[in-house]
């Protein structure tokens, strides 16, 4: 297997200003993730995809290489994924390495560990089939028991029906956690994330799992990392 590893760090960022690198527990976001690849990657194998001098001032005081700054056009706030995992691809190719799994990391989840991403590498590699590995954790918005839709009356109706009186009896359901995924290079070339049907998903506790995307998801980071000193620091 010949993996890629794309960490994307844009600069703006209207929810949490420059949080990529802005300092969580005395060290800059992305070296979390950064961190986190280096312990099950080389790092020649590893990308930062950027478009801000300031970020790759910042990976490259940690000892990582960027080998190229994102084209503006892949810098907006409408600019997709998808996009900026071709864009990576077609310059990893154009160096004469042809990975055949590729690996997003976003840097917005700093408590996935290199753990999480062995244990999902080998799910990956039980089946030739898969199109995608995704990390998820347990949804508790439960669409049988707590998410409703308006009918054309403006009535709220069950988003999916089923008759459950306890949440505990619903089917389970998962969400995308956003912290691991972990792709087949063909399948990606040939269509869009979203289209992928073989998929398998790689579970993760909550506070594994937790994303920053807004000033109160970087509170309750803070408080995990305080929590987890406190804890090291007794023991």
């Amino acid at each position: 297997m010949k993996p890629m590893v794309v960490i994307p760090a844009r600069g703006g960022s209207k929810g949490i200003p420059g949080k990529n690198i802005k300092k969580l527990g005395g060290k800059p976001l992305i070296e979390y993730t950064i961190k986190a690849a280096r312990e099950v990657f080389q790092d020649n194998e590893i990308i930062v995809s950027t478009d801000d001098p300031k970020i790759i001032t910042v990976v490259n005081t940690i000892g990582l290489n960027v080998p190229f700054i994102r084209p503006s056009n892949l810098a907006s706030d409408s600019a997709g994924t998808y996009e900026v995992l071709l864009h990576a691809l077609e310059h990893v190719e154009s160096t004469g390495y042809n990975p055949d799994v590729l690996i997003l990391l976003q840097p917005t989840s700093p408590f996935r560990s290199s753990q999480h991403i062995k244990e999902a590498m080998k799910l990956y590699e039980t089946s030739s089939e898969l199109e995608m590995v995704v990390s998820v954790s347990e949804s508790k918005a439960n669409p049988y028991f707590v998410l409703f839709e308006e009918n054309e009356q403006g009535y709220l109706q069950n988003s999916k029906k089923g008759s459950f009186s306890r949440r505990q009896d619903c089917p389970q359901v998962w969400e995308f956690n956003g912290a691991i995924y972990i792709m087949n290079v063909r399948a990606l070339k040939s269509k869009r994330l979203s289209e992928f049907t073989k998929r398998a998903k790689y579970v993760m506790d909550e506070i594994s799992s937790h994303d920053l995307d807004t000033p109160l998801d970087w509170l309750v980071a803070k408080a995990i990392i305080e929590e987890k000193h406190e804890k090291a620091t007794k023991n």
